[in-house]
C-alpha cells in the first residue's frame, strides 16, 4: 500500500503526532482536530475498513479503544464525553481507506463544532418489514458460519 498515507505514517515516512504505539496499532492526534484531542486509532496491518478486518484483527484493535479513549477523555478536565466511531466506505464519509478509529472528545454540543444528525424512520417500517430486516441479516450471519 505505498500510496496509503496511514502506511506511510506507521513506516515512518511521514510524521505524525504519535499518542500511543505497539505491535498492532498506533494512535495518532487527527491532522484536522474536530475537536480538541481527536485521535486515530490506526490498525497496523492495512485493511480498506471494517467490512475487511478479520474478527481476529477486530478483537486485537478494539480491545485497545477503551484504554485509549479513558486517556483522551481524562486528559482535559472540560471533556464532558466522546463519539467513538468509524467511517466505512464513501457514503459513510470515509476519506482514508486504511481502517481507522475515531476518538472524538466532547465539550460542550453547541460550541465544539461536532454533530450527528439522527432522523428516525421507525413510523416507516411495518412489523413485517422488520422482521424482514432481521431475516436478511440472519441470513447473511448463517453463511458466515
Amino acid at each position: 500500500m505505498s500510496e496509503c498515507i496511514f502506511c506511510k505514517i506507521i513506516d515512518g515516512e511521514i510524521p505524525a503526532r504519535k499518542v500511543y504505539e505497539d505491535e498492532d496499532i498506533i494512535a495518532i492526534l487527527d491532522i484536522s482536530q474536530v475537536t480538541k484531542g481527536h485521535t486515530l486509532v490506526i490498525s497496523k496491518e492495512h485493511v480498506r475498513n471494517m467490512l475487511d478486518y478479520s474478527d481476529e484483527l477486530a478483537a486485537t484493535v478494539f480491545s485497545k479503544v477503551p484504554k485509549l479513549a479513558r486517556a483522551v477523555k481524562s486528559a482535559y478536565p472540560e471533556c464532558e464525553g466522546l463519539n467513538i466511531l468509524m467511517n466505512n466506505e464513501e457514503i459513510a464519509s470515509q476519506s482514508v481507506f486504511h481502517g481507522h478509529i475515531h476518538l472524538l472528545p466532547r465539550y460542550n454540543s453547541e460550541q465544539d463544532g461536532f454533530g450527528l444528525n439522527w432522523e428516525t424512520h421507525a413510523d416507516e417500517y411495518s412489523d413485517d418489514t422488520l422482521d424482514s430486516i432481521v431475516d436478511a441479516i440472519q441470513n447473511q450471519l448463517a453463511k458466515e458460519e
